[in-house]
C-alpha cells in the first residue's frame, strides 16, 4: 500500500488552511465541514486502495446552491477539488489532494420526483443506484443499470464514471440511460441539460459530461430513464472445460444475433471463490462458466432457449442449468454480483482491472492473461461482462510482501496495454483516474490528449477541478491555443511539440 506523503506544513500554508476552512463554515453547517486528521481519514481513498493521500479538507454540502457558492469560492481563491460520491471508485478518480478540498455529495441523498408518465425519475447525485429501481419497482418499473456495487456506489459516481453493468449488454451504460443533469461549473453556475425527453439539445453535452470523471464539473441532479420490467427473465449457467471455449461462445451467441439482457464470465479461481462465498449453486468441476440471462415475453425467452442451449454444446459446454424460478435466477447473479469480496477473502490485497476487447479476442486474451500471470507469479481471477468484452481481471497480491504491488502494477499495465494491442480500450467502466492515466499514451497520441485537454480547458481553465486525473501531462491552455471555427472547418494553431 502506497502512501503520497507531503512535506510539513509550514506556519503560512496552516493559516491558509485555517482560511479555507473557516470560509466553507461560513457556506455549511460547522458538522459538514471536517478537518479533523482522525475523521478525515474515511476519505483518504476511494476502492483503489493502492494509493491514500489525506485530503487538505472535506465539504459536504445539503443544496445545489451551497455546491455553487463552494465552487465559486474555490474558483476565485485559485483552490482544487476533488468531487467524491460514496468512494466506491476503482481507478483512484476520487484520490483526495493535500492541497485541495474534497468535495462529498453523499448528503445530496434525495429522490426529487418519480414521473411514470415519462418513464424518468429525477435524483440528487447521492443516491444510490440500487434506491432508484427500490423507488418504482412496486409499480413495476426498474433502472436498467446495475454495477456489482449497486447497493453503496451513487448516481453521481455512476456519471462520472460512465458505470456499466451485468445487464449493460442490452439496456446500456449510464450514457444511455440519462435524461437530463444539473450541473455545477467551477465558476459557480448552475446550468441544466436535457429533461425528461431525449434529445434535447443539439450539442451532446450531456454525453460529454458522462464518463468525464469530474474534471469538468460537479453534477448536483440527475434525471435517468426507468423501464418497465420484462415480463419473464431466465438465467442460464453454463459450464466449459477451457476459458478459449467459453470465450467463443460468446462471441457465438452474439454473431447469431442475440442479445441476451446479461452475458457474464468467470474463470476457475473466481467460480470456487463465489461458490465458497454465496454458496450460489455454482459447478465447481469446469474452468469456466457463463451466465446468460434472457429476458421479455415468455414466448421469446422460450425460443431464445433454444437457440442459446445449443449453440453452448456446439461450443463443447459440458455442464447447463436453467433457472426454475425468480428466486434462483437472482442466486445466479448474486454470485457475481459478489465476485470482488469473494476474492477479497482469497487474498489480503487485489487490483480490480477494466479493460474492453472485441469479443473475437477474448480467447487470445484469457490465454496471454494466463501466460502473464505465470511470468509475475502472481494469481488472477476473472470476471467480466463478456457479452461487450469489458474484463474486470482480480489480482492478488499481498502489499506487505516487498515487491508485490509493484508487480502487480506491472501486470495490470501489459493486461491493459494488451487490450488496446487488440483493438479494444483502457477502460470500460471504472474510469481512467490515476489508475490507468500514464497509460493514456498507449492509446492517444499527443495531438489527441491535447485536444481533449483543450474541452477541460472551455470548462475548467485554471486546472482546478480533480486536477492529476486522467491526463499523464497537464498543459497550460494558454499552451494549448484557441480552437478557431473558419468557413465551418475547425482549425487548430500550431502546437509546440514536448
Amino acid at each position: 500500500m502506497s502512501s503520497l506523503r507531503m512535506p510539513a506544513p509550514d506556519q503560512a500554508v496552516l493559516a491558509r488552511r485555517a482560511e479555507i476552512i473557516a470560509a466553507l463554515r461560513a457556506i455549511l453547517p460547522s458538522a459538514n465541514v471536517i478537518d479533523a486528521q482522525n475523521e478525515m481519514k474515511v476519505y483518504e481513498s476511494d476502492a483503489f486502495t493502492a494509493y491514500r493521500q489525506m485530503p487538505m479538507v472535506v465539504a459536504l454540502p445539503e443544496t445545489t446552491e451551497q455546491v455553487a457558492r463552494i465552487l465559486r469560492y474555490c474558483s476565485d481563491q485559485k483552490i482544487r477539488v476533488v468531487p467524491r460520491g460514496a468512494g466506491t471508485g476503482l481507478s483512484g478518480g476520487a484520490l483526495p489532494l493535500a492541497d485541495g478540498i474534497t468535495l462529498g455529495l453523499s448528503k445530496l441523498n434525495r429522490v426529487l420526483e418519480i414521473d411514470f408518465n415519462n418513464r424518468a425519475v429525477r435524483v440528487q447525485p447521492g443516491v444510490t443506484n440500487l434506491a432508484i429501481t427500490k423507488a418504482v419497482e412496486h409499480a413495476g418499473f426498474y433502472y436498467a443499470p446495475d454495477p456489482s456495487s449497486q447497493i453503496a456506489c451513487t448516481i453521481g459516481g455512476n456519471v462520472a464514471e460512465n458505470s456499466g453493468g451485468v445487464h449493460c449488454l442490452k439496456y446500456g451504460v449510464t450514457t444511455n440511460n440519462l435524461l437530463g443533469l444539473e450541473v455545477v461549473t467551477l465558476d459557480g453556475e448552475i446550468i441544466t441539460l436535457g429533461g425528461k425527453y431525449l434529445d434535447s439539445e443539439p450539442y451532446d453535452l450531456m454525453g460529454l459530461m458522462a464518463g468525464s470523471e469530474g474534471l469538468l464539473g460537479v453534477v448536483t441532479e440527475v434525471t435517468v430513464r426507468i423501464l418497465q420490467k420484462p415480463a419473464i427473465a431466465r438465467a442460464v449457467l453454463l459450464g466449459f472445460s477451457d476459458n478459449e471455449s467459453a470465450g467463443a461462445c460468446v462471441s457465438r451467441i452474439i454473431a447469431e444475433g442475440i442479445i441476451p439482457g446479461g452475458l457474464e464470465m468467470m474463470d476457475r479461481p473466481a467460480i470456487h471463490a463465489v461458490e465458497a462465498f454465496v454458496k450460489a449453486g455454482y459447478p465447481l468441476d469446469v474452468e469456466a462458466l457463463l451466465i446468460v440471462e434472457l429476458d421479455g415475453p415468455s414466448v421469446e425467452v422460450d425460443e431464445l432457449l433454444e437457440r442459446v442451449l445449443p449453440l453452448a454444446r456446439a461450443c463443447g459446454a459440458v455442464y447447463e442449468r436453467t433457472s426454475s424460478s425468480e428466486a434462483e435466477r437472482i442466486k445466479f447473479w448474486a454470485g457475481r454480483k459478489n465476485a470482488f469480496p469473494a476474492i477479497g477473502r482469497l487474498s489480503p490485497d487485489y487490483l480490480c482491472m477494466d479493460g474492453t476487447i472485441p469479443r473475437r479476442a477474448l480467447p487470445q486474451v484469457l490465454k496471454r492473461m494466463r501466460e502473464l500471470g505465470e511470468h509475475y507469479g502472481l494469481g488472477v481471477a476473472n470476471v467480466f461482462h463478456a457479452g461487450d468484452g469489458n474484463l474486470h481481471p482480480l489480482i492478488m497480491y499481498d502489499a506487505d510482501k516487498p515487491g508485490e504491488l509493484d508487480r502487480a502494477e506491472k501486470f495490470g499495465a501489459d493486461i491493459l496495454k494488451l487490450c488496446v494491442a487488440v483493438g479494444g480500450v483502457l477502460t470500460g467502466e471504472h474510469g481512467v483516474g490515476i489508475e490507468k492515466r500514464d497509460l493514456m499514451p498507449e492509446m492517444f497520441s499527443e495531438d489527441d490528449l491535447k485536444q481533449q485537454q483543450r474541452v477541460k480547458c472551455a470548462f475548467d481553465p485554471e486546472a482546478l477541478l480533480n486536477p492529476g486525473k486522467v491526463f499523464p501531462h497537464l498543459h497550460r491552455c494558454a499552451e494549448l491555443g484557441r480552437v478557431h471555427v473558419h468557413r465551418g472547418e475547425t482549425r487548430f494553431p500550431d502546437l509546440p511539440r514536448f
